[in-house]
């Protein structure tokens, strides 16, 4: 399965944000942080915002936040808001199509289907098993001091 680059995108901001704990920082700064297209990254956080990952705060010190705790937050809460829910895979029956559907009656689900629905299932609940603070205690040292001092 391939994912966008705002996969990443999000959750480099998230692991900022959870860093940052509560106090907001801009889509321009995080752009600039991470030399990504600033109408990019806005629509990124907009959709983390929709999805109930991120916060927008206004007024002159706004920006952005976790809605809530980076504990509480997976990394398929993440994906999920980029990227949407949508299955990756969708049968499409072909096996009853054609030639292949004149061989007589089928049982049950496809078995590709099922292989990769349940490969999928497995994907997603290893990403819902991790959260952006599990993410956070697997940095190197130093790095979330530095990423706040940049960033403050």
């Amino acid at each position: 399965m391939r994912m966008g680059k705002g996969v990443e995108a999000a959750l480099h901001c998230c692991l900022v944000m959870h860093w940052l704990d509560g106090r907001p920082v801009t889509s321009a700064q995080l752009a600039e942080f991470f030399d990504l297209p600033p109408a990019y990254l806005q629509k990124t956080l907009r959709a983390l915002v929709a999805d109930g990952v991120a916060e927008a705060v206004r007024g002159q010190s706004g920006g952005f936040t976790l809605a809530r705790s980076g504990a509480s937050i997976s990394l398929m809460d993440v994906v999920a808001a980029v990227e949407g829910r949508e299955p990756a895979f969708h049968c499409e029956e072909i096996r009853l199509a054609g030639r292949s559907g004149t061989l007589g009656p089928r049982s049950g689900q496809c078995a590709i289907a099922h292989a990769m629905n349940r490969a999928e299932l497995t994907y997603r609940a290893a990403l819902a098993a991790q959260s952006i603070a599990d993410l956070a205690d697997q940095t190197g040292p130093g790095v979330r001091a530095r990423t706040i001092a940049a960033l403050t």
